[in-house]
């Protein structure tokens, strides 16, 4: 009787857990009811489903710290069944899988991953480091380089009715033109296309093959249900579509037909990439 007590006791106490407030501030908003909602309350719901999205402003470093709590966070609910990252290729797990295996950690943890320089290592560092620490799997879910260029030199036809509706592309070309600030010949533009979406089916490959439940940080575009992995593992697998929160600052627009919920964080200073990008053009 008295283990019959201790072990309700117990329970009692795991349903009763809260956890740690988040590093960051703003606004949560569940997109289908407009309900606002508050960060125990988006844990409590984004630790439910079998395969969650997060959907990031790369250079942001709200969204990492947002990134950050949720992993912990969400580890603590329930057991975590792996991390994948858009920013790990092919190529480097094998070191990711070194490193987990090393007697002690690298002095140079980055230059141990092969980290490319393309993502700041002050903002996803302490995501890896933390996800090197537990037992779940942390797993690439991008193309290498190598598979990038055959796919841009060669664009495969792309299987799947939701991901090739002519709505989709057209969107998604929009972004590709307006994220090279209209640089871009139209004769590239096919191939952009054909690269964008071969990651995105990519990472919803990954996704679908990854040990439940799983979290995939991603970027926005990546991330969206109306254009990116999530319709691609509906086209690959017929499963159902992931959820997926997007991180966003104050003043974008995010829709419910991009996402579950959506953390609105405060507006940051826009980097003007375009500025920088015309000199590299020489325009």
């Amino acid at each position: 009787m008295r283990g019959m007590w201790l072990l309700a006791v117990l329970l009692l106490a795991g349903c009763q857990h809260v956890a740690a407030p988040p590093p960051i501030g703003g606004q949560i908003r569940d997109l289908h009811s407009g309900q606002v909602l508050t960060a125990q309350q988006l844990l409590a719901r984004l630790a439910e489903p079998d395969r969650v999205i997060v959907g990031e402003q790369h250079d942001n470093a709200d969204h990492h710290a947002a990134q950050l709590w949720l992993l912990q966070s969400l580890g603590e609910l329930r057991p975590q069944g792996s991390l994948l990252l858009e920013m790990l290729t092919p190529d480097q797990q094998a070191k990711v899988t070194a490193v987990r295996q090393s007697v002690s950690p690298p002095s140079d943890l980055s230059g141990a991953l092969a980290w490319q320089e393309g993502w700041d290592w002050n903002l996803y560092g302490p995501i890896v480091r933390f996800a090197l620490t537990q037992p779940y799997p942390l797993l690439a879910a991008n193309l290498d380089n190598g598979e990038i260029r055959a796919f841009y030199r060669n664009p495969p036809v792309l299987s799947g009715e939701r991901s090739n509706a002519e709505a989709v592309k057209t969107i998604l070309l929009g972004q590709i033109g307006d994220s090279h600030c209209g640089l871009l010949p139209d004769s590239q533009m096919p191939a952009m296309l054909a690269v964008q979406q071969q990651r995105d089916r990519r990472m919803a490959e990954r996704l679908l093959s990854a040990p439940t439940p799983s979290l995939l940080l991603a970027g926005a575009w990546h991330a969206r249900k109306d254009v990116g992995v999530p319709l691609h593992v509906v086209d690959v697998s017929e499963s159902r579509a992931p959820t997926v929160l997007m991180l966003a600052e104050q003043g974008d627009e995010v829709t419910e037909a991009m996402a579950d919920y959506v953390w609105y964080t405060p507006a940051t200073a826009k980097r003007d990439y375009c500025e920088e990008m015309r000199k590299q053009f020489g325009k």
